[in-house]
């Protein structure tokens, strides 16, 4: 679904794979939510884990691992036993292009603006559920949860197209300047303003929201 044109648009730039996306993708879901008809929501995949850096969990399980205290604490998410199970034994390949595959698709299918919506049920698959990202079917039972065409989800997913838009939106991403997920940008007409670098609890950040919508008027 295209952004409505008149209204100013908050880029969600995240990975599927980001643990501190994760702690963030409730936020954004209920700004999308809460600021419905003043704003729209866009979600862009930033492709942490790609190319060279693709490879089993087990590479980066010790910061993985050490990590995911201080985002439960700070972010009130819970990584659930089956994920941390998965990064003890290791062998789970890490790799954002299929699970951006997924949302790349999703945006093509969805005529409600879920978009933050299937991000946040994508990171729980896996960080809660531990379910595996690299599989279609995976993602064949969320696109029935979301109401849309599940064999028409899994024939798009799986068309190199998809892999080649989903690559561009990498690049693109990169060319932003991106430093770091998640990152967040409100876009009303040519301006843009950075709401957050990495986690912000919810009031901070519709406080933050809020400031940048007056200063825009």
């Amino acid at each position: 679904m295209e952004p409505t044109p008149d209204l100013p648009e908050i880029l969600y730039i995240f990975d599927p794979l980001c643990g501190w996306c994760y702690g963030m993708s409730p936020v954004v879901e209920r700004i999308q939510n809460e600021f419905a008809g003043r704003l729209t929501v866009s979600v862009l995949s930033g492709g942490m884990v790609t190319g060279e850096h693709v490879g089993p969990i087990r590479q980066d399980w010790d910061y993985i691992s050490a990590a995911l205290e201080q985002v439960e604490k700070v972010a009130g998410v819970q990584f659930g036993p089956a994920f941390r199970a998965l990064g003890a034994e290791g062998s789970r390949v890490q790799d954002s292009e299929p699970p951006s595959r997924a949302l790349t698709v999703f945006r093509q299918l969805d005529s409600y603006n879920q978009t933050a919506s299937f991000a946040h049920a994508v990171q729980q698959a896996y960080f809660g559920e531990g379910k595996d990202l690299n599989d279609p079917d995976t993602y064949a039972v969320l696109a029935a949860d979301f109401g849309l065409n599940v064999a028409e989800f899994q024939r798009r997913w799986a068309l190199p197209e998809t892999a080649q838009a989903t690559r561009q939106e990498f690049a693109a991403v990169a060319k932003i300047g991106v430093q770091g997920f998640p990152t967040t940008i409100l876009r009303i007409g040519n301006q843009g303003y950075v709401l957050a670098r990495g986690f912000m609890p919810y009031d901070a950040f519709a406080s933050s929201v809020e400031q940048a919508l007056a200063q825009a008027q």
